[in-house]
């Protein structure tokens, strides 16, 4: 077998489960919605069963049982929508068809020149055309770019900020009682300063596009009433939150007690890698390379705080 062949029968297996796993899902959705989202879902599934079969034909691959990870995501996924319901049906609507917008612009680079690029371009058609529209013109978008962006931002900055804050203290102070207390500070500096950022560059943005609109609008242009953008105190409460949620992780095995930073990498690390996996989810990223790349970020942040910390430790001799 040569390497086109086996990347081809990787890609078939792929692309056949997904669209088995996207067919499960809504199926499974139908089970638990009501009103517009069951209109929703009795459009989707016909549509998502003609794609299973369409693919399938397409690599003459037959899968009818979805392999080990995918059966778990879809039980989390139905899980967390039984518990926070049609807002939760919405998100996961929108999520899976940005991620499948992607997946098959790819798909297209592969076979869109070969002799296949006809029948690749006839589904992707349905798909881009056919599929979105159902989801995109019959239910208001959950998902807002700039909040998911927002809290991501949060998130990921008070997990590694905070994780190398206490990294480098323990180093440097080997007292937990201290680390606690400077650790507990940083949070709450940071919190707010992230919060302030947040509200200074969307009031900016807020500024310029009013002074837009107000120009478009004194030369007769019609201007749409939506284009008002986030609001600042939102985008600062979001995150200044989400800061603080992630910063105060690293810092709570320390007050449990923890007398080394190795328990806050372990709570810390855990948490990035759940919020990597649901953000990439809910905006169409690729799961693996963020969660690889927020884990290296955050082994980088605790290696160089703590070398940071002991050379601190031995240069100025803090007291212990």
């Amino acid at each position: 077998m040569n390497e086109r062949d086996a990347t081809d029968r990787a890609l078939a297996r792929r692309l056949v489960l997904d669209e088995l796993f996207d067919l499960s899902l809504y199926q499974s959705l139908r089970e638990l919605a009501t009103d517009e989202l069951a209109a929703i879902l009795d459009r989707l599934i016909p549509i998502e069963a003609r794609h299973f079969t369409f693919w399938q034909d397409f690599f003459g691959l037959r899968i009818e049982r979805l392999d080990l990870g995918r059966r778990l995501k879809l039980q989390l996924i139905v899980l967390a929508c039984r518990l926070f319901g049609s807002s939760a049906i919405h998100l996961v609507l929108e999520a899976i068809e940005v991620y499948g917008v992607r997946k098959y612009l790819k798909v297209w680079g592969t076979y869109g020149d070969g002799p296949r690029g006809a029948a690749v371009r006839s589904i992707l058609q349905d798909e881009f055309e056919h599929e979105d529209a159902v989801v995109t013109s019959t239910a208001e978008p959950r998902l807002n770019p700039e909040r998911v962006r927002n809290i991501f931002l949060g998130l990921n900055d008070g997990l590694v900020e905070i994780l190398g804050a206490v990294s480098g203290f323990f180093a440097a102070l080997q007292s937990a009682p201290a680390v606690l207390m400077a650790a507990s500070t940083v949070a709450v500096a940071g919190a707010l300063s992230m919060a302030a950022g947040a509200w200074v560059a969307v009031d900016s943005e807020s500024e310029i596009r009013a002074t837009e609109t107000g120009r478009r609008r004194f030369l007769g242009e019609n201007v749409p009433p939506d284009e008002t953008g986030e609001s600042p105190l939102r985008s600062a409460l979001v995150v200044g939150v989400s800061y603080f949620a992630g910063a105060i992780v690293p810092v709570l095995p320390v007050l449990a007690g923890a007398t080394t930073a190795l328990a806050s990498v372990l709570a810390a690390g855990s948490l990035i890698i759940i919020v990597s996996m649901v953000l990439a989810f809910l905006s169409g990223m690729e799961m693996k390379r963020r969660v690889v790349a927020n884990l290296v970020t955050i082994a980088a942040a605790v290696g160089i705080t703590f070398v940071i910390g002991l050379l601190a430790n031995r240069v100025w001799g803090v007291p212990v």
